[in-house]
């Protein structure tokens, strides 16, 4: 397994262990130079949002991977982690419909966790 899908595993661990929902884990190598993969995962609320975020982190630290920057906050609805070739998307349920990621990238290779 490449290094890049290590870590993507490692943040879908992570969200995982929280209790995070619907995660999605879409490929944009192909289509975008923005980051290689996108992982997307629904939350029920803000302490939850706040609980995977620091788990995430927590988990690519170990992997002494770390955010290159953080958008977003527990209270807007959602969190954007940017870790360079990897861009994580946290939303709450209102939120990811709004937003609808899937269909605005549904030209993306859904990988399968």
């Amino acid at each position: 397994m490449n290094e890049i899908l290590n870590k993507v595993n490692i943040i879908v661990k992570a969200i995982d262990d929280k209790k995070g929902e619907d995660i999605k884990v879409l490929d944009i190598s192909k289509i975008s130079v923005l980051a290689d993969y996108f992982v997307i995962a629904t939350v029920d609320n803000k302490q939850q949002m706040k609980a995977i975020r620091d788990n995430v982190e927590e988990a690519m630290m170990k992997d002494k991977s770390y955010a290159k920057s953080i958008e977003g906050d527990n209270e807007s609805g959602w969190v954007l982690i940017d870790f360079k070739d990897i861009v994580v998307h946290l939303f709450d349920r209102d939120s990811r419909s709004f937003f609808d990621l899937e269909r605005i990238w549904k030209d993306a290779d859904i990988v399968e966790i």
